[in-house]
C-alpha cells in the first residue's frame, strides 16, 4: 500500500491507548517506523510492568481515515513536508492532525488571538478590528473559536486568513452557535482538530488545544482573561516554546483585565495595535520568527534495554508529584538514554503521566 500503509500504521501507533507525543516521537527515534514499534510495545509494556497489551483496531483505523475523507479533511502527519513548521518544533506536538481548508495558511507568519469568553462588548469590537488588520497586513490569525474573544478574531480575519483549532472532533461544532462560522472557516480558512472521530470537547482536551494554538504560531496576544484563565495557559505554553507573548492592557477596575496586566508585569510585551504586533513578528519568513535553537525538539537519546534493577532505581524516586527527568538522572545514577528507557515503557504500561516543561510522575 505504499505510504498509505504507512501512515495507516502511524496511525494505529497514535491511536494505540498510553502513546502520547513524546512517546510516540521516541518510538519512532528508536525503531525508525510506526510498524516496528507496533511490533516492540507488547515487551515494553509488560517490561514496564502492563498486564495487558491493546492496540489500537485495525478496522477502528481504517473506518477513521473514511470518514475523515468523508468529511472533506485529511490527516496531516508530523513527518509530512506541509506539516506546520513551527508546530513541528514543539517537543509535545500532536503526530497527527485533522485538517479541513487552506493549510498553507500556516506556511506564512501566524498570530494567535485569544482572551476571555464573557468579553466585553469594546474588546470584543477591537479584537474583530485587530484581526482584521492583521490580516490585512499578510498574517494569519489562530485561535480557539471559543465565545467572545475568539470568535471575534475569527470573524475580523475570515476575509484574509483565519485558523480555528477546535478541541473536540474535527466535525464537532462548539459552541453550538458557532456552527455557520466554523463551517466558512472550513471552507475559506482552516480548522484543526487532534481528537479522533467522535470525540466530544471536555475539559481536559482544552490545554491540548492550547499548546496547538502556541505552538502553531509566531506569537500570542492575549485580550482581557481572567487570572488562571485558558488564554493564560496559552500565553504560558508560547512563552516556554520561545514565542513572543503579548498582552492588551485594561483597566484594573475590571476582573477581565487582571490576566493581562498580569502578563504585563510578569514580562509580556504591551501592545495597542497591529502595526505593533508586526514589529515583533517578522512577516518576511515565518521559519526565521524563532531562533532554530529554541525550534529543536528533543527526542532523547533511547538505550536499547533497561534492567529490572534500572526500573527499580527510577520508579522508586518517582511519585504523584512532578519531576524532571534530569532529576531522576541525577539521583538514579543511570544514563540519561537508559532513564528515558525506563519512563517509556512505564509509560506504555499505563503507569506514567507527563506534564507542562517535560516533567513527570507515575499515573494517579
Amino acid at each position: 500500500m505504499g505510504n498509505s500503509q504507512t501512515q495507516f500504521d502511524q496511525l494505529r501507533l497514535i491511536r494505540s491507548p498510553n502513546i502520547g507525543p513524546v512517546s510516540y516521537r521516541q518510538l519512532m527515534a528508536r525503531f525508525g517506523s510506526a510498524r516496528a514499534a507496533l511490533e516492540a510495545l507488547p515487551d515494553l509494556i509488560s517490561r514496564g510492568g502492563g498486564k495487558q497489551v491493546l492496540l489500537a483496531n485495525e478496522a477502528g483505523i481504517a473506518r477513521e481515515f473514511q470518514f475523515v475523507q468523508a468529511f472533506g479533511a485529511r490527516h496531516v502527519f508530523i513527518d509530512d513536508a506541509d506539516y506546520p513548521y513551527l508546530l513541528s518544533h514543539m517537543d509535545n506536538a500532536p503526530p497527527v492532525i485533522c485538517v479541513k481548508g487552506n493549510l498553507g495558511l500556516l506556511a506564512r507568519p501566524a498570530i494567535a488571538l485569544v482572551g476571555a469568553r464573557n468579553a466585553s462588548a469594546g474588546a470584543c469590537q477591537f479584537a474583530r478590528q485587530l484581526a482584521f488588520e492583521l490580516g490585512q497586513m499578510g498574517l494569519s490569525v489562530v485561535s480557539g473559536l471559543a465565545r467572545g474573544i475568539d470568535t471575534a478574531a475569527h470573524a475580523g480575519s475570515i476575509e484574509n486568513g483565519t485558523v480555528a483549532v477546535i478541541a473536540g472532533c474535527i466535525d464537532v461544532v462548539y459552541p453550538p452557535e458557532n456552527r455557520l462560522l466554523q463551517e466558512a472557516i472550513s471552507e475559506r480558512g482552516l480548522l484543526i482538530a487532534e481528537q479522533p472521530p467522535g470525540t466530544e470537547p471536555r475539559a481536559r482536551h482544552f490545554p491540548y488545544r492550547n499548546r496547538i494554538i502556541a505552538g502553531a504560531t509566531a506569537g500570542t496576544v492575549v485580550i482581557e482573561a481572567a487570572p488562571k484563565s485558558g488564554s493564560l495557559i496559552t500565553a504560558r505554553l508560547a512563552a516556554e516554546a520561545g514565542r513572543e507573548v503579548m498582552a492588551i492592557p485594561g483597566s484594573p477596575l475590571d476582573p477581565r483585565s487582571r490576566g493581562c496586566n498580569q502578563l504585563i508585569r510578569e514580562g509580556a510585551t504591551l501592545v495597542q495595535n497591529a502595526s505593533e504586533i508586526a514589529e515583533l513578528i517578522s512577516p518576511l519568513d515565518s521559519r526565521m520568527l524563532v531562533p532554530p535553537v529554541q525550534l529543536k525538539p528533543s527526542i532523547p537519546l533511547m538505550a536499547d534495554d533497561s534492567s529490572q534493577t534500572e526500573r527499580n532505581a527510577v520508579t522508586n524516586l518517582m511519585g504523584m508529584t512532578y519531576v524532571s527527568v534530569d532529576e531522576l538522572v541525577r539521583q538514579s545514577g543511570s544514563s540519561q538514554a537508559t532513564v528515558q528507557m525506563v519512563l517509556l515503557e512505564i509509560e506504555l504500561a499505563g503507569k506514567l503521566e507527563r506534564g507542562a516543561g517535560g516533567k513527570v510522575r507515575l499515573a494517579t
